[in-house]
């Protein structure tokens, strides 16, 4: 595929990015691949100062690291990594799930529905990087009904590494599993049960974090 087809008008770099970003959450690019510069620029068509601007981008958000001497690699999630942001990821989404419950109402129900059925699809094939984009999606509906700008800002922050983290946690499971998994979430937060809400986000961790 000719990545260089992508491009459009959107900033240079940071459209770079996201089609570099794609590729580490799709597993195009394994977690300690090394990128070199000159490389992906003749791969995307952009100049070595574009995707320059890209890397520094994505080291910002965790998703590479920079080598002293050795230049980017593609970062490499540890236990530790992987424990820190299931137990962020838990704190913010159960602290959502329950707000969001105490302020639903017919619209945000019917939004939430709308992005429940959509993971639901996606869980019905075998493309991960759709439900792992859906399972996301679906959070951050919820994130969004919670009111809280603070809490939304925050999980912005971790936003893209919590692709990488759903990406590894996901695939370790049937995908119908990763689906009725929510189940309980959403039914809660529609019925505008708060506390129902939260535990079920905390159970969906459980479930689904890595192992301590």
């Amino acid at each position: 595929m000719n990545k260089s087809a992508l491009i459009n008008k959107r900033s240079l770099e940071d459209q770079a990015a996201d089609l570099i970003r794609e590729d580490i959450i799709n597993g195009e690019l394994t977690p300690g691949t090394r990128l070199v510069e000159t490389t992906l620029a003749k791969e995307y068509g952009l100049s070595r100062g574009t995707i320059r601007i890209a890397l520094h981008q994505l080291g910002s958000e965790s998703l590479i690291t920079q080598v002293p001497y050795a230049g980017w690699s593609v970062s490499q999630l540890t236990e530790q990594d992987l424990w820190e942001l299931s137990t962020l990821r838990s704190s913010l989404e159960s602290m959502a799930a329950r707000l969001a419950a105490e302020h639903i109402t017919a619209a945000g129900a019917g939004r939430l529905q709308e992005a429940y059925s959509h993971l639901l699809e996606c869980c019905a094939g075998d493309d991960f990087s759709a439900i792992t984009r859906a399972d996301l999606a679906l959070h951050k509906t919820i994130i969004d009904l919670s009111g809280h700008g603070r809490l939304a800002k925050q999980y912005q922050l971790i936003e893209n590494q919590l692709l990488s983290y759903i990406s590894v946690s996901n695939q370790s499971f049937d995908p119908e599993t990763v689906g009725s998994s929510h189940r309980e979430l959403v039914e809660a937060i529609c019925a505008g049960r708060g506390a129902d809400a939260a535990a079920a986000a905390e159970a969906e961790h459980n479930m689904t974090g890595p192992e301590q």
